[in-house]
């Protein structure tokens, strides 16, 4: 391989065959409860913190509401998901700072943004990064230019040499986006993000991965190291 982003390149042509891109789209929510569903999501399985988010609307129909409640009601609804006790207040405070920044309690407004100015403002609040911003670009019915790096992805582009070893999840997302063509439309981008997160879930294991049954084993270093020794 020449360089990563021709690496990249190919790593999504047969990811994409495998996984048959296009990917649909798994949520239409606006961008709000976007933002809210990924910070449920953390260190959380998807089905739990969908529960947990189900949950919260169930109990409270409108973000305002959430924003003006009792701590412990919130943190009740959300009882499924990792430290509740925590996910509870940063849930209230980045709502009531958003209203207080924005003048109103939405994130509709980020359509008129750059993806990279969007991206910066979500980030102003403490509890967002880089992974929830791009989240919420990606996954909301905003579908803007952003790619989301979860665990998954993280693990396969490190072991395919797509990002260094010692590269963390924050960094990962701007390595990662610079080696994928910048005339790439939103789908495209989230399309690179589902077909590395679900052979990360499918085959790339973080214990014993399938390298057998794996569509990129001669592109990996990672393999091929594994498969030489003894």
């Amino acid at each position: 391989m020449s360089s990563a982003a021709d690496l990249a390149m190919l790593v999504h042509a047969r990811l994409c065959t495998v996984y048959n891109c296009p990917i649909p789209y798994f949520s239409d929510l606006e961008p709000l409860s976007e933002l809210v569903s990924a910070l449920l999501s953390h260190r959380t399985r998807n089905a739990a913190s969908g529960k947990a988010f189900d949950a919260l609307r169930a109990r409270f129909p409108t973000w305002e509401e959430v924003m003006r409640a009792d701590l412990s009601e919130i943190e009740a609804a959300i009882a499924g998901v990792t430290w509740p006790e925590l996910k509870a207040p940063r849930i209230r405070t980045i709502l009531s700072a958003i209203e207080a920044r924005a003048g109103r309690l939405s994130l509709d407004f980020l359509a008129e943004l750059s993806p990279e100015d969007a991206r910066a403002w979500l980030e102003q609040f403490p509890g967002i990064g880089p992974k929830t911003s791009a989240a919420v670009l990606a996954f909301s019915s905003l579908r803007m230019r952003a790619l989301p790096v979860d665990s998954h992805h993280h693990r396969v582009a490190q072991r395919l040499g797509l990002i260094g070893p010692r590269i963390g999840l924050g960094p990962a997302h701007v390595i990662l986006l610079l080696q994928l063509p910048d005339t790439w439309t939103a789908q495209d981008l989230y399309d690179n993000h589902e077909i590395l997160m679900m052979h990360g879930q499918k085959v790339c294991h973080h214990r014993r991965p399938a390298c057998g049954r794996c569509a990129l084993v001669d592109l990996c270093p990672s393999a091929l190291k594994e498969m030489r020794e003894p």
